[in-house]
């Protein structure tokens, strides 16, 4: 059942919807009045910023969607989708294998900065990109997918063939309006997060060590997290662009004695200049939640 999809129109063209879960977009001027998405608008009202959501109860089909189909910087939200693509490659068991950590990206590197001039197995590096949100660790697995054109190819593969994957960290974070690359929407990262913890596209272990990677996330607290009742796991990873103030996070979300929720935040200023804002997403994780109930 759809709640409603918002389909406004940002600097950027419209794009296609990924195909995991496909809805039909309500008109635009009635997803703006929709009693549903209302407080999700009074956010970016108080916020002055632009805000996209799309979440699926995947127990009852039922979807909240608002600017869900806009293109936004998806920042270190990536590394989650690097680390579930490097395990459909190589297994678990290939996670074993070691690489040579020879030069640290210029950016934030809180693990590798300790192992430079070392070794460390794709599991480490793994574990340091979506917990810890690595850079080095994150182009470390980019660089075994064959860069980030080969984790495109992945995606596209899965049936998300609406994340663009151009560059590696940190490049990856300058984002001007109206620029494609390096860019998703809600709905496609959803999608996608859904097809690899919750789908088929990784095999029994697999899904268990990318969902305990996602669960023991560092990040996040102040994000989703901090929007959904005590009682609920949460499995996310963040985001933090370099301009226009980009903030996102994706997670997927266990109810207690309920089948999980897929929700996707991203959010940016309207200055290039904005800063990060933790509370807009927790917000809108709140008021997403108190919708589907």
């Amino acid at each position: 059942m759809l709640l409603v999809a918002a389909g406004c129109g940002d600097e950027s063209p419209p794009v296609a919807a990924s195909p995991s879960p496909t809805v039909v977009a309500t008109p635009t001027a009635t997803a703006e009045r929709a009693p549903s998405t209302a407080a999700l608008r009074r956010l970016e009202r108080r916020h002055d910023a632009r805000l996209g959501v799309y979440a699926l109860d995947t127990g009852t089909g039922r979807e909240l969607a608002y600017r869900a189909d806009d293109r936004f910087p998806f920042a270190s939200t990536f590394k989650a989708l690097a680390a579930a693509a490097l395990l459909r490659e190589v297994g678990v068991d290939g996670l074993r294998k070691t690489v040579p950590v020879e030069q640290l990206v210029n950016a934030y590197s809180p693990v590798t900065e300790q192992r430079l001039g070392t070794r460390m197995s794709l599991n480490a590096l793994a574990s340091a990109a979506v917990r810890y949100s690595d850079n080095t660790a994150a182009n470390l697995l980019l660089d075994e997918l064959g860069g980030p054109k080969g984790l495109d190819a992945i995606l596209a593969e899965e049936g998300d063939d609406v994340t663009r994957m151009d560059r590696p960290e940190p490049d990856l974070n300058v984002w001007e309006p109206g620029q494609v690359k390096d860019t998703s929407t809600p709905r496609a990262l959803a999608g996608s997060l859904r097809t690899f913890v919750l789908g088929d596209a990784l095999d029994a272990p697999e899904r268990a060590q990318l969902t305990r990677w996602l669960r023991t996330n560092t990040t996040g607290g102040a994000l989703i997290r901090a929007g959904v009742p005590d009682d609920w796991t949460v499995g996310d990873k963040t985001g933090t662009g370099a301009t226009y103030g980009a903030r996102n996070d994706i997670a997927v979300l266990w109810p207690p004695e309920r089948d999980p929720i897929v929700l996707a935040i991203m959010t940016r200023g309207r200055a290039a200049d904005a800063e990060p804002d933790d509370a807009l997403v927790a917000a809108a994780a709140k008021a997403t939640i108190a919708v589907l109930g």
